[in-house]
């Protein structure tokens, strides 16, 4: 992975927050790290004797985020915070809201409790394809471990306060000098330090030793050049929006990469593994739709009664969100992306070609392996992340 740094445009930043705006746009640049509002990015800076954390504001993308999109956070609130056995959604939200020192600064990111705990400023997180390609294999354990010596590895926990309730417990009379980072399993990579530099260096480093693993053992060889199959698109533009409830644009991907894809064995297996990292569910949902054999209506038929079946499965009081599939692998055909505008069907596009490229991957490792079916749930029916597309 390439390193961006340039001494020259750092030195131009006037200080730690233009600093921190300035790195965290470099990881962003990289759609290997993040995409589309992924990833998070902090630095702790003390104001007229108090210390505040200025984090990545919810719904802001590193690539373009700026000095406004930080929201900045008392720090002792959020670290007593990290303290509480129990803390819901909705006390967490209106606890960070209330430690802000700007009231008109974006809402703090899920992930602000967990950067307040970290004790070094500059705090960066991402969900680089290479590390959760690694911790999405079933031998993602061993994998990672050998990988990442010297990291803190942390086990799929939920985001957001659970993942830093988790982590605080984990970091009792830790080593933090000592700590290179941490891994979270099927969710992406910290690092830290108390120079901004240092802490970017870290991740591309970490992130390059995960990247020269998976060239050492897997290949991504992609030999389909042509379709196989046809598809009546405007059929399926046609009952995708009566499922829907409101006009698509359809995108079609027949890329080398989306036809070997699209041309797999057993394809409903393999192809309905889940999503590469959680966040992602907001706006793939778990599985796409998978039509095998031309038969469009029946297999969207089946695939909304697998969803409702889903929703049931984990349901409490949730409202179910609309069940119609926002995408589709077609048989020898490719892949093709259902979004309500064409902005939304290239953000899809983009996360299913970063998800196809883990995948063949992964299985090369063991097997592709994402969370689970109730663990998705919770991830995709979380009012936090919801709002997001909000």
């Amino acid at each position: 992975m390439k390193n961006l740094w340039d001494d020259t445009q750092a030195a131009a930043c006037k200080d730690d927050l233009a600093l921190r705006v300035y790195t965290s746009n470099l990881l962003g640049q990289n759609d290997e790290l993040v995409l589309h509002g992924g990833g998070n990015t902090s630095v702790k800076i003390t104001d007229n004797g108090e210390e505040l954390l200025y984090v990545k504001g919810s719904g802001w993308d590193l690539v373009s985020i700026k000095e406004e999109g930080f929201a900045p956070v008392r720090l002792s609130p959020l670290l007593e915070m990290a303290e509480r056995e129990a803390l819901s959604d909705t006390d967490m939200v209106s606890g960070q809201k209330a430690a802000m020192t700007n009231p008109a600064a974006p809402n703090p990111s899920v992930e602000a409790i967990l950067h307040a705990l970290i004790p070094f400023k500059f705090v960066d997180h991402t969900h680089a394809d290479a590390v959760v390609t690694l911790s999405n294999s079933k031998e993602g354990e061993r994998l990672i471990a050998e990988c990442f010596e010297g990291f803190l590895i942390v086990p799929y926990v939920m985001p957001g306060f659970i993942l830093a309730h988790t982590i605080y417990k984990m970091t009792q009379d830790f080593d933090w000098q000592n700590c290179k980072g941490i891994i979270l399993h099927h969710h992406g990579i910290f690092t830290f330090d108390d120079d901004a530099k240092r802490s970017y260096d870290k991740m591309i480093k970490a992130v390059t030793a995960a990247e020269d693993f998976l060239e050492k053992w897997t290949t991504l060889a992609c030999n389909v050049y042509e379709p196989k199959a046809s598809l009546d698109t405007a059929r399926l533009k046609e009952l995708i929006e009566k499922s829907k409830g409101c006009e698509v644009v359809l995108k079609t991907d027949q890329s080398p990469l989306a036809l070997t894809y699209a041309s797999q064995k057993k394809l409903k297996t393999f192809a309905t593994r889940g999503v590469l990292t959680p966040e992602h569910i907001i706006r793939t949902k778990r599985v796409p739709l998978i039509i095998e054999d031309r038969d469009i209506e029946g297999a969207l038929t089946e695939y909304i009664a697998a969803y409702v079946a889903y929703f049931k499965r984990y349901a409490k009081e949730e409202i179910m969100l609309n069940p119609a599939p926002n995408y589709a692998v077609i048989k020898d055909y490719g892949v093709v992306l259902f979004g309500r505008s064409e902005k939304e069907a290239n953000i899809l596009k983009d996360i299913i070609e970063h998800t196809m490229k883990a995948v063949l991957r992964a299985d090369q490792l063991g097997g592709y392996q994402s969370i689970g079916e109730k663990e998705s749930f919770e991830m995709e029916y979380w009012e936090l992340e919801q709002a997001k597309l909000k």
